[in-house]
């Protein structure tokens, strides 16, 4: 009976044994962080060959014999992987098999334009630029908005995702993310406001986050705008002169430019601008539709990022020659 056992059984265990240490004894990492990407579409095979020709399997059939064993020939998940220590074969394939691929960003600041929102997705290599030959009414077409014009209407904030995302993809993320917030703060809003509409809410916060220097001032430089347009004023703001300016912006703002009439020239022009002219940040958005209480009607800024704020013209012009001239 002994010889039996030992004939049989006691082999088995070897090549058991042989296995299970081969299965989970950590890989060698050609390099560390050991970077690579399985592509969309690849097959089993094809994916243990371009494990196997990076350096990270010293077989590639192997792998291939591993994942049909445990039938996850179907869960690999392509995208783009980063090792930053040795790995077994069992936890590699755990890896690959739930997606746990690295994350890329791209950040989206407060203030900045749609235009170079679009220019920073352009720029990052690690996105899928589907929108890359698209009119601004085609990619808002594409995501599904209703709007007709885009600027304003992308959140701003820092967006993760895997290596080859689409940038579609990420622009219906930052709109969408736009609308749930936009909708949130209109429904909480303050009563009795000179706004119809949430995009007239975010047509002015786009202004308030051009025009705040110091955060604790944001609040009220949009008390200051609610005043003025309650009162029919103009709100001669810059930003929205220099907005309007497009491309012949080059720094200086003159005082011909304020005189120049166009849509968005709030110096020419009563109420809002026709769009918003920034992608504007919750925070712009809170303060918007819950401005400050105050009889200021005027601002200047003291040069160091606050501002001097004024209920009169008097008292505003004398701000102006104390900080400005």
């Amino acid at each position: 009976m002994k010889k039996i056992f030992t004939r049989l059984i006691l082999p088995v265990m070897l090549v058991t044994a042989g296995l299970g240490y081969y299965l989970t004894r950590p890989l060698s990492l050609p390099a560390t962080p050991f970077v690579f990407d399985l592509k969309q579409g690849s097959s089993l095979k094809g994916t243990a060959r371009e494990l196997h020709q990076a350096g990270l399997l010293e077989q590639d059939w192997t792998f291939v014999m591993l994942v049909r064993l445990l039938g996850q020939a179907t869960q690999l998940k392509a995208g783009n992987y980063v090792l930053e220590h040795p790995v077994s074969l069992l936890e590699l394939l755990r890896i690959i098999s739930k997606g746990e691929v690295s994350q890329r960003q791209v950040s989206v600041i407060e203030g900045w334009t749609f235009k170079q929102f679009r220019e920073a997705l352009n720029a990052n290599p690690d996105i899928t630029h589907a929108s890359a030959n698209l009119t601004d009414a085609e990619i808002l077409q594409r995501i599904g908005a209703t709007e007709n014009l885009p600027e304003g209407l992308f959140f701003p904030d820092t967006y993760y995702f895997a290596t080859g995302s689409n940038d579609l993809v990420i622009l219906k993320r930052a709109y969408l993310t736009m609308q749930k917030h936009l909708q949130q703060a209109w429904l909480a809003r303050a009563p009795d406001l000179p706004l119809q509409t949430p995009y007239q809410a975010l047509i002015l916060a786009s202004i308030v986050e051009k025009e705040t220097g110091a955060q604790v001032d944001r609040s009220m430089i949009a008390g200051v705008f609610v005043n003025r347009l309650r009162k029919g004023m103009l709100l001669q703001t810059d930003p929205t002169v220099i907005y309007g300016m497009g491309d012949k912006y080059k720094g200086n703002i003159r005082k011909r430019d304020l005189r120049t009439d166009t849509a968005y020239n709030t110096y020419t022009r009563r109420g809002l601008t026709p769009t918003p002219i920034s992608l504007p940040g919750v925070a712009a958005l809170q303060a918007t539709l819950h401005p400050a209480q105050t009889d200021a009607l005027y601002f200047v800024s003291r040069g160091d990022g606050s501002s001097q704020f004024s209920s009169s013209l008097n008292a505003h012009n004398r701000a102006v020659d104390k900080y400005q001239r």
